[in-house]
């Protein structure tokens, strides 16, 4: 062997172990680690038996993975090698959402860490990811050993708006000493009412109106708090302001629900350890005092807050205090039928605060704001007073033509907050107790010889805690209008629970328009948790009635006896969508008896006419031009058989899906076979032989229903669309629909690939329209199509929210096919791309947090060029669907498209192209 081969030899040893090497080092580790429904490291956690989720990293070297491993441990110490609770070993999955947790029983308080690893594609490791954590609450009733707490306010016998009892808001304190130094410290906290804590003068949580609204009767949610930094050796004390809210408020009916509107009481559990080891326990129990006489003299969610700063209590909420001439509480013992839980969603926040505020009108001492947003929270007030003067703050969410408030739709809503001063100067108040929904403000009894300014009033937008996960915009700025009050409308709403309205003496929750609201709301926010900690409350709702009725509003204070069409079906609808959205099987698990019990109700309802229920029905909720001659306009013209089978249908075939997926190949059949059935009632009862409508004044909404439900036989459903083009021609390419018919009009014409139809519906501008109310000044969503226009003013009935998100489930539609986004598996396993531009745009995006990682779409028309940029994160795959092109005119990051690792062409005709397309960032131009 010459000089030369044996120098070429070594190089290829040396390359040989030097490409050895690179293949084992370790990948970048898995990133957005996750439990549950999107919770990151949690305290006082809900679920003991939670599901893991993380995302790969984005790089060249990942593009799916293989395997994983999770680890989980008593300390972070163990971890990664010495894993005490679970080691799943290597588990050869792609799966890196939702894995379910199956090692050693986990209890109440337990905290406990965990790591994951993957493999790639190539079967190379990843580095651990970072070490994350969660710590559960008290999962049970018996891990309690405080008492419910609080004073007799029900005995002052105050009565407000409509003679409803009215209470006192209380003032509970209690004082213990610490004898050594605290390691750590959890309050764990609830009330009958809402409640804002402090301890040691200092507030606990920035909290707004907690635990929020459940079914009082069958659950109370609970808040932990970690407090160690706020206790210290010797002296505290624990302050807790205490009120009505949704418990002891009128906003429950006078149902005689809640142990007939008690007084408000706390339930408050502080455990604490030291340094030493030692463990102390302050519980909340006949020792606590209280007190009604504070500043806050009255607190209701309807009429507002009424706040004298002459009774303001200096130190109350410190350890400098003396309580001896408050109050002795009462106190109750827990009861095992209520169930103490976790809040298994976030709290409400302050989430913005708007400070673009303009003065309208002054006259004399009062003066109007204007926010110039509708919006949900409060204020936060700073003006110039005189001792003893009483500021009056009124809300409207539209003025009168003479500048003054329209107030009318707030009905009997009081919605007035006032302020006593207690001295002359610059005054500074937030109402803590109450919320409202509004854009105007109006202040009136300031100091009349200071000139107003626009700084004197703030808004503090409040709504539950989630981030936003999707996000939308074009070329038209009046499409970006429509986006900005879709999502206005959802965070307004979305206070605790999804509530129909946050102005009038309403603000429930409505199912009817929860259901046709929620795919847009998971597009646009990360609801995951909100919506499943709500579909809890239903059904225990639903569990109250044992022929398995759903109730029109969830909590539900109304306690009707009858369930309603399109109302109900949002136990088996909302699952259904946050599952093709998410991909987290559990919402199907822990919802599927609720729903098959829904199905039940609606069979029970069947009369003589096989699978025709007769049953109660809102009907194609407010539609526009409704036949004059209904006695209830507001129901529309579809009839209530006609839903009512429509829906029956639907949520059946919905539960032979679920069946299918949870794998209960019975019941799939069964419930297949009971939606045919359905199906064919429908078509032959409402529809005559050529698929029309039998009644004579026809509706988009009946033949909506019919195609999008697939409650036609295949010729049918092709003479029905044929009408329902004939509909909407006949209403000017117009609105025919209500809340019911007015999602699926976007989805039906989809399918029908009258793209170009629906674009020319979406920007109509004259009533009905979505535009219109834009043009009118909208800048939420409205209850109604015509709530007010300029011309005529305001609607006439006083049913006429300005903040209402129905309508807005339009937005599903403008992220899916205007942007184009949507999923092709659930959870965004598979990725649809497929963008169809309309000449009234010259360019739209989207990007959506998928599971997996953030996916997006952006097209752009420039020089007859079509530019389309993507991106697919890692462990999916898209569908890229490119109009108007074929393979010879068409760039793929600026080559010519060429089959490869990552693209695959499967599909092609004369009006698109259909790409395989694996995780990464592309840029696809093709001439028009």
């Amino acid at each position: 062997m010459g000089f030369k081969t044996k120098f070429y030899s070594l190089i290829m040893v040396f390359a040989s172990i030097l490409c050895i090497s690179c293949k084992n080092e370790l990948i970048e580790q898995p990133k957005s680690l996750k439990i549950s429904e999107g919770f990151v490291n949690p305290l006082g956690f809900y679920d003991s038996t939670p599901t893991f989720s993380w995302q790969l990293p984005t790089s060249r070297e990942v593009s799916s993975q293989s395997a994983y491993q999770i680890m989980v441990a008593s300390s972070s110490d163990l971890l990664p090698d010495n894993a005490d609770i679970w080691d799943t070993q290597k588990q050869i999955s792609g799966q890196s959402t939702w894995v379910k947790y199956n090692g050693k029983p986990l209890e109440s308080r337990q905290k406990v860490f965990w790591q994951v690893r993957f493999w790639n594609q190539d079967e190379n490791a990843s580095d651990w990811s970072e070490i994350n954590s969660f710590e559960l609450g008290l999962l049970n009733n018996n891990d309690w050993q405080a008492k419910w707490t609080g004073l007799d306010t029900a005995k002052d016998s105050i009565k407000g708006v409509r003679k409803f009892l009215m209470h006192r808001p209380q003032y509970l304190r209690k004082g213990f000493e610490l004898s050594s130094d605290v390691a750590s410290a959890r309050m764990y906290i609830t009330a009958k009412g809402i409640f804002d804590v402090h301890l040691n003068g200092k507030d606990v949580s920035d909290d707004v109106m907690p635990p929020g609204w459940t079914p009082y009767n069958h659950r109370i949610e609970t808040i932990s708090y970690d407090v160690t930094e706020l206790l210290q050796t010797g002296k505290n004390v624990i302050a807790v302001e205490l009120a009505s809210g949704w418990h002891s408020g009128r906003i429950s009916r006078g149902r005689a629900l809640y142990e007939n509107f008690a007084s408000p009481k706390i339930l408050c559990q502080l455990e604490i350890t030291m340094k030493d080891g030692t463990k102390q326990t302050v519980l909340s129990d006949e020792s606590w005092k209280g007190t009604t006489h504070g500043p806050i003299r009255l607190a209701g969610i309807y009429d507002g807050e009424i706040y004298d700063a002459n009774l303001e209590i200096a130190q109350w909420t410190t350890t400098n205090f003396d309580d001896a001439s408050w109050e002795q509480v009462e106190t109750e013992s827990i009861v095992e039928s209520v169930k103490l839980s976790p809040k298994r969603h976030n709290t409400v926040k302050i989430k913005t605060v708007i400070n673009d505020v303009e003065i309208v009108s002054v006259k004399g001492n009062s003066a109007i704001f204007n926010l110039k947003q509708n919006m949900v929270g409060v204020p936060k007030i700073k003006v110039p007073m005189k001792k003893g003067d009483t500021l009056k703050i009124r809300f409207s969410e539209m003025l009168l033509a003479d500048k003054t408030f329209y107030t009318k739709n707030y009905r009997s809503a009081h919605s007035t907050d006032y302020y006593v001063a207690s001295k002359d100067g610059v005054i500074e108040y937030m109402p803590k107790f109450t919320f409202h929904g509004f854009q105007y403000v109006e202040l009136s009894g300031y100091n009349e010889q200071e000139k107003p300014e626009s700084n004197w009033v703030q808004g503090l937008v409040q709504h539950s805690d989630f981030g936003a996960k999707g996000t939308f915009t074009s070329s038209h700025e009046k499409l970006n209008q429509l986006q900005e009050n879709i999502t206005w409308g959802l965070r307004g709403n979305f206070f605790d629970i999804p509530t129909d309205c946050p102005q009038r003496d309403e603000r429930l929750g409505w199912t009817g328009d929860a259901q046709v609201i929620a795919p847009t709301a998971l597009f646009n926010y990360d609801t995951h948790a909100f919506w499943t900690a709500w579909l809890q409350s239903l059904r225990e709702n639903q569990s109250e009635h044992k022929n398995g009725l759903v109730p029109f509003i969830v909590p539900d204070v109304l306690q009707n006896k009858n369930g309603g069409s399109g109302w109900g079906d949002a136990c088996v609808i909302i699952p259904w969508d946050i599952y093709n959205i998410t991909g987290d099987i559990t919402v199907l698990e822990e919802s599927y008896e609720s729903a098959k019990k829904w199905v039940g109700y609606y069979q029970s309802k069947v009369n003589d006419k096989a699978y025709i229920p007769i049953m109660h029905s809102f009907g194609d909720w407010l539609q526009p031009y409704p036949s004059k001659t209904l006695k209830k306009g507001n129901r529309g013209d579809t009839p209530k058989e006609l839903i009512s089978t429509a829906y029956f249908a639907h949520s059946a075939h919905l539960i032979s899906k679920i069946a299918g997926v949870l794998g209960k190949i019975n019941d799939e059949k069964k419930y297949k076979d009971l939606y045919k059935a359905a199906a064919n009632a429908f078509e032959n009862e409402f529809f005559d032989e050529n698929a029309r409508f039998k009644q004579d004044r026809q509706t988009q909404t009946s033949y909506l229903l019919g195609i999008y439900f697939d409650l036609f036989k295949p010729e049918t459903k092709l003479k029905a669309q044929k009408y329902l083009l004939e509909e909407i021609k006949n209403a000017d390419y117009h609105l025919g629909t209500g809340f019911l018919g007015t999602p699926i009009l976007p989805k039906v014409l989809d399918d029908m690939g009258e793209i170009d139809l629906m674009y020319k519906i979406l920007f109509k501008e004259t009533y009905p329209s979505w535009f219109y109310s834009i043009n009118q000044g909208a800048t939420t969503m409205w209850e109604r199509w015509n709530s007010y226009s300029k011309s005529e003013g305001y609607n006439p009935q006083s049913m006429n929210s300005l903040n209402h998100y129905a309508y807005g489930a339009i937005g599903q539609w403008m992220y899916e096919r205007i942007a184009g986004i949507a999923p092709l598996e659930s959870g965004y396993k598979k990725i649809r791309i497929a963008p169809i531009p309309n000449e009234k745009l010259t360019s739209a995006s989207a990007s959506v947090n998928t599971p997996y990682g953030k996916a997006s779409s952006s097209w752009e028309i420039e020089d007859d060029s079509f530019n389309l940029d993507v991106v697919i994160p890692p462990n999916t795959t898209a569908e890229i669907h490119i109009p108007n092109a074929t393979q010879n005119n068409l760039l793929v990051n600026g080559n010519a498209l060429k089959e490869a690792s990552n693209l695959k062409l499967i599909g092609s005709d004369e009006q698109s192209i259909k790409i395989l397309a694996e995780p990464g960032t592309y840029n696809i131009q093709t001439k028009l």
